[in-house]
């Protein structure tokens, strides 16, 4: 199973450099250039290209949305009937073939902010840092898994086994903590939500009126 799982994850890579290879290729020549930006040598840029220090978690990312961190941006690279359909709260739409314009160069090259680009996995949004990484902009994340891992993590977790790490249990107690946040509701939260006691209707017994004597004799 361990193999399985290696397999897969190295054609996975492979797959993934070799297509940034044919993109990086492709840019140099059909991309468009400004002679204002100054670009990186090759090497440098091939090794930003396939370092996973530019990825943030989906963990990481609710975390900074859930805590109003002032300095975050997030970017959704989709197209805007997918934004329409469904975003990360927060994000603006920026589609791919529109992140070199002018405008949107000049919203994404802010050095005061964390920059995090996702799309539906990883694929265009590696495609967008790529092309920003080449005309010098800083400061730019790709969300890891995209829109399927925010789904899969945030806003759908898996309840983990019950002998699983502790770790686990913890992540998903701050997962299921999040999805909340972001408007899912359960079952169980619901019925756990203490009720305020209806207050008691308090029942007044009427009293008896005593009768007056009459005072005995005349005048």
């Amino acid at each position: 199973m361990y193999h399985d799982k290696k397999t897969i994850l190295t054609k996975s890579l492979l797959i993934t450099f070799a297509a940034i290879l044919i993109f990086l290729a492709s840019s140099f020549f059909v991309g468009p250039k400004d002679q204002s930006q100054t670009e990186p040598d090759p090497a440098s840029l091939l090794s930003n290209s396939i370092s996973r220090e530019r990825y943030i978690s989906t963990d990481e990312l609710a975390h900074k949305i859930i805590t109003g961190d002032p300095s975050l941006r997030i970017v959704d690279i989709r197209d805007s009937e997918r934004f329409r359909s469904y975003s990360i709260p927060g994000a603006v739409n920026i589609p791919l073939n529109k992140v070199l314009d002018r405008d949107n160069q000049d919203f994404l090259n802010r050095n005061e902010y964390e920059i995090v680009l996702y799309s539906d996995e990883n694929f265009y949004a590696d495609q967008a840092w790529i092309l920003c990484n080449r005309i010098g902009l800083r400061n730019l994340r790709v969300l890891d898994g995209g829109m399927h891992s925010w789904f899969n993590t945030i806003i759908n977790p898996t309840n983990p086994e019950e002998k699983s790490p502790k770790i686990d249990h913890e992540k998903y107690s701050f997962r299921k903590s999040a999805s909340m946040f972001f408007g899912v509701a359960y079952p169980d939260a619901v019925k756990a939500r203490p009720t305020e006691p209806k207050p008691k209707r308090k029942t007044v017994a009427p009293v008896k009126k005593k009768k007056k004597k009459m005072p005995e004799g005349g005048c």
